[in-house]
């Protein structure tokens, strides 16, 4: 994620035992005529972040639930969220060079999830970076982060070549096959964004609502987003995640920011990302003259 961007609009979301602050769409400023894009403010979907991790590491496993668990109890997990979602400072990250002489900490990630992961330069930020530096430091390790494309984070996992991924990952079944899920640390949800002149939405109160419309849509509409995310099952389909799918077409980009520059020049009718990264990236489009 993360993919920015420095300014949200927040509401409280739940995660599990504690709550955690989650990105309002309205941050698309859907009252300004003038907005380029906004974000729907309803939820299409409910899901659970959580740190994918090496089926052949249940000691790693151990000590990912046993950081989640304390950190929700101790209230670090709540300032981490505020550096992003309120009047915080986000901390920086570094990663060392990879180093098989060395005991490290190896993590996968898609650095354009904004605010989970991204980078300025070549420090990484980010909800999933702080608490990975966290975790490698519960350790005991030097903290290697490996930036690659979403769809391939949990495959990196899977064959060995990273200790765990943490990129915003939602639970499935699927995934599940390839990686040990921790206990869930984000409540999440998919959210529409559109043009900001588009009033096609405006009077939907619910997700039903929304998903009326987008049920009347044919192949002829294209919807974007990110490669591998639930955004693009949602459109697609998938009895994983029990999402029957849309008759409308999916376009997928290397990441959220990418798809949302080409609904503003009409390559594509609607976007639908994670909410946090929607509110971001609207953010930052919106800000800028």
């Amino acid at each position: 994620m993360k993919l920015a961007k420095k300014v949200f609009v927040a509401v409280l979301a739940a995660a599990l035992a504690i709550t955690c602050f989650a990105g309002c769409s309205n941050s698309g400023d859907q009252t300004n005529a003038q907005a380029k894009v906004k974000v729907i403010d309803i939820e299409l979907t409910n899901e659970e972040y959580a740190f994918g991790v090496d089926k052949n590491q249940p000691e790693l496993m151990e000590e990912a639930n046993a950081l989640i668990q304390e950190i929700k109890e101790n209230g670090q997990l709540d300032e981490i969220c505020n550096h992003y979602f309120a009047d915080g400072t986000p901390v920086g990250v570094t990663s060392a060079a990879e180093d098989s002489s060395k005991d490290q900490l190896i993590v996968a990630t898609n650095a354009e999830f904004e605010p989970f992961e991204y980078k300025q330069g070549d420090t990484f930020y980010g909800i999933d970076m702080e608490i990975a530096q966290l975790l490698a430091d519960r350790l005991g390790k030097e903290l290697v982060i490996k930036d690659m494309q979403f769809d391939a984070v949990l495959l990196s996992v899977q064959q060995g070549k990273s200790d765990i991924g943490m990129a915003g990952l939602t639970v499935s079944e699927e995934r599940q096959q390839q990686v040990d899920f921790t206990e869930s640390y984000y409540a999440a949800s998919q959210k529409l964004i559109v043009k900001g002149d588009d009033t096609t939405f405006d009077d939907c109160q619910t997700a039903e609502d929304v998903v009326k419309i987008l049920n009347s849509f044919d192949s002829s509409v294209n919807i974007g987003g990110q490669n591998g995310t639930t955004g693009q099952s949602y459109v697609q389909g998938s009895e994983d995640l029990g999402f029957p799918g849309l008759n409308a077409t999916f376009t997928g980009y290397s990441n959220g920011s990418l798809a949302v520059q080409d609904l503003i020049n009409g390559g594509v009718q609607y976007v639908i990302i994670d909410a946090a990264p929607a509110a971001a990236i609207t953010e930052a489009i919106n800000s800028v003259a």
